[in-house]
């Protein structure tokens, strides 16, 4: 092969990753909690059916306003007033509501069913607000835990906002509100709301992937220092890591993909699958060259070894990824088929970069030739020995930890919180507790009511139904203000009663309720719409749960079912529990299902792949055993730590299983060719340690480190998946090193 070829090839590389940087610019970062909602789920074909009823249960955007002085402060009011008003014209905002724009329906004398309104509060200039409004309000469950604090402290502006806001749109929106906050004079306000969640959570994510790749470049950097030493090597392989990266985002920018919530990985996953080729073909190469073979025939023969071992392992960790598609959540599935496709676009760089620059590179610049070689030499040999000597003490401990990880696996629970998917330290998960602790939290709590028969909800025995149902719910501490059509008879009572506070109740009698009902008739219809379809047929009881945790919320929806089950008679209303929040709950039913199924279906194709490679069944089985080690661990520090396994973190399963088998293949692979040379099973086991089981030593450390680099992470989900990954990955090479070659002594005698 001639250096003109060498050349010509470089640049075409050359030419095609420019290429590939153009449409990495036009990438985009985007989240959506409707992308977690799990596809083809009969819950969620019924919940979108019952939005198109009713709006959306997330369509809000709440702006808290703390004033430590006093919130009824004439001033302090003009201003919400002003902010809440001027808010009400930002693009996607369709409506805003405060304390100010509260009315009460008031009974007219002269009228059997004519009705005005007066505001809750109205500013004064002169006039202060008396302990009797003061009081009235209060004392309203419409108000008290919505729009104002139970401690008087703040008061919040209640935005609503357009059902599928673009994320462009929001986050022009935002920016001209916390304009308008702070030319009304407002430094400190807090926010909760969708679009709010959304735009800080794609700039966590920007920020997440930027410190991600810095820090994995200057610590793959480090590592190529200290292991080889010399420019030029060090240089190739930073440049195989960086172009495979870049060619990933290229591919995603031309097939219009967007960067979702688990996107932070790709930077890190694709510089550590392309460092561990990268010594896997290096470190090949040099120990041809130490043995005296020419650079042309060196390479030749690490690209006939290790250039299929490690496309076995490529392809097989690409499975491993694959596997996601089984999952229900799209950002899953996106994130699987990525990392395939990062994967074998690692392999393929790698490899065409080596054909291309190593012959290219003399001897001495590859790497210095000396006694750290055969230091590494005495480390695998006494590894090696310890196999042999010590045997018995490494199948026990083998033994112990397959005991104790199947007992940390029966502690795995999917209590998930919405918490747990914001930043730690960030303004938004601040702002997320401090509506848990002064409002009704951002999860939605929903009741379809569906009336039975001849029944319409707007009659008296359905309407009963809901009130009762509504009560019952008002007695769980973790549901806030639930709210149902009923509130327009409790308004109306409570009218009817010269707007005494004890008169918010529901109708005591049928033809009192009646004569509401006929009332009703003067009120606006879109009060009545946020509560009942257009043909009367369906209804909704609104409510918020505090973010308890997904399995706390199961169990407390368990026991509200028995109860609907035993007070609530069938023949007049279904009562459905739907929401928002219950469909991303039910991700945690899916996951423990796709996990098993994902796994299955990858330790299956692989076993297929390898039987094909190693044509023995022997063989075939003693690869799959250590690797079951590796996830064994992981789900059992799942449960040790008493980590809730939701949709973000269940990836780890697939990238340890798909990454943890690239070494027993290496393995495997070095032993077969030891055998086919005529070599005996034992000088066949020692000289795979010899050779490939540094290449496998080196491997996991830039792993392990690599995905300890999510430690940085301002996500507490991402930082899990870095550190259950690392640790795990240590177990999948003591299981190879140490286990392997006791099993393969016991079951390959030939």
């Amino acid at each position: 092969m001639s250096r003109r070829f060498n050349h010509f090839g470089l640049v075409v590389f050359a030419l095609a990753l420019l290429i590939a940087a153009f449409f990495a610019t036009t990438l985009r970062v985007t989240f959506d909690f409707e992308d977690f909602f799990p596809q083809g789920d009969p819950d969620l074909e019924y919940f979108l059916e019952f939005r198109r009823q009713f709006e959306p249960d997330d369509n809000f955007l709440l702006v808290a306003f703390p004033n430590d002085e006093n919130v009824f402060d004439q001033s302090f009011l003009k201003r919400i007033s002003s902010f809440s008003n001027e808010a009400r014209k930002l693009d996607v905002i369709t409506n805003s509501t405060s304390l100010l724009d509260f009315q009460y329906p008031i009974k007219l004398p002269f009228s059997a069913s004519s009705f005005s309104t007066i505001p809750a509060l109205t500013i004064s200039d002169t006039t202060e607000i008396s302990n009797k409004e003061i009081k009235r309000i209060m004392t309203d469950p419409r108000l008290v835990g919505s729009l104002i604090s139970e401690d008087t402290s703040t008061l919040v502006v209640a935005l609503k906002t357009t059902d599928d806001p673009k994320q462009g749109e929001a986050e022009k929106t935002l920016a001209a509100l916390h304009q308008l906050a702070a030319e009304h004079g407002f430094e400190n306000y807090h926010l909760l709301g969708r679009i709010y969640f959304q735009d800080e959570l794609v700039r966590s994510k920007v920020i997440e992937m930027g410190i991600s790749t810095v820090v994995s470049v200057l610590l793959v950097t480090l590592i190529f220092i200290f292991l080889y030493r010399r420019f030029w090597t060090v240089f190739f392989s930073l440049v195989c890591i960086g172009s495979g990266m870049l060619f990933l985002l290229g591919l995603l920018g031309l097939l219009g993909r967007e960067l979702n919530a688990l996107a932070a990985l790709y930077p890190v996953l694709m510089i550590i699958v392309g460092a561990s080729d990268v010594i896997h073909i290096i470190s090949k190469y040099i120990d041809e060259l130490s043995n005296g073979a020419e650079t042309s025939a060196a390479l030749k023969t690490t690209i006939k070894e290790i250039g299929l071992a490690t496309l076995l392992t490529s392809t097989t960790t690409a499975v491993g990824f694959l596997t996601l598609v089984t999952s229900k959540v799209q950002p899953i599935r996106e994130f699987g088929v990525n990392a395939a496709l990062g994967v074998l676009i690692a392999y393929v760089t790698v490899i065409t970069l080596s054909i291309l620059i190593l012959p290219l590179l003399k001897k001495e610049q590859i790497a210095k030739f000396d006694s750290r070689h055969s230091r590494w030499q005495n480390w695998m040999e006494k590894m090696y020995q310890l196999t042999l000597s010590h045997s018995k003490l490494i199948l026990a401990i083998s033994a112990l930890t397959f005991t104790l990880s199947i007992i940390g696996i029966f502690l795995v629970q999917t209590n998930y919180k919405i918490q747990d998917a914001l930043p730690d330290g960030s303004r938004v998960k601040n702002d997320f507790h401090f509506f848990e602790k002064k409002f009704t939290g951002f999860r939605p709590f929903e009741f379809s009511i569906e009336a039975q028969g001849n029944y319409k909800v707007t009659d008296y025995e359905v309407m009963k139904s809901i009130h009762e149902l509504e009560q019952h719910l008002a007695l769980y501490p973790a549901v806030k203000n639930p709210t149902s059509p009923t509130l327009l008879y409790k308004s109306i009572n409570r009218a009817y009663k010269a707007n005494r506070l004890s008169a918010y109740t529901f109708p005591e009698s049928k033809a009192t309720f009646n004569k509401y009902n006929r009332a009703l008739a003067k009120f606006p219809t879109t009060q009545q719409s946020v509560f009942i379809s257009r043909d009367s047929s369906l209804a909704r009881i609104s409510s918020r749960v505090l973010d308890i945790g997904a399995d706390s919320i199961a169990v407390m929806s368990t026991s509200i079912n028995k109860w609907i089950d035993s007070n609530i008679d069938p023949s007049i209303i279904q009562a459905k529990m739907t929401g928002t929040g219950l469909i991303i709950d039910k991700n945690g039913e899916y996951v423990r299902d796709s996990i098993l199924k994902g796994l299955g279906l990858a330790i299956l194709i692989v076993s297929i792949l390898m039987g094909i490679l190693f044509k023995n069944i022997r063989m075939l089985i003693l690869a799959i055993i250590p690797n079951t080690f590796p996830l064994l661990i992981a789900a059992a520090l799942l449960g040790f730590t008493n980590t809730p396994l939701e949709a973000g973190i269940s990836i780890i399963f697939a990238v340890i299983f798909g990454i943890a088998v690239d070494d027993t293949i290496h393995f495997f692979s070095k032993f077969k060719l030891a055998l086919a040379k005529g070599m005996d099973q034992e000088q066949a086991i020692k000289i795979t340690f010899m050779e490939t089981g540094k290449a496998i030593i080196m491997t996991t450390i830039v792993l392990f480190l690599g995905f300890l680099v999510l430690l940085f992470s301002p996500s507490g989900v991402t930082r899990i998946v870095g550190w259950l990954i690392s640790f795990t990955l240590i177990a999948a090479v003591l299981a190879d090193l140490f286990l392997l070659p006791i099993l393969i002594r016991w079951f390959i005698k030939k």
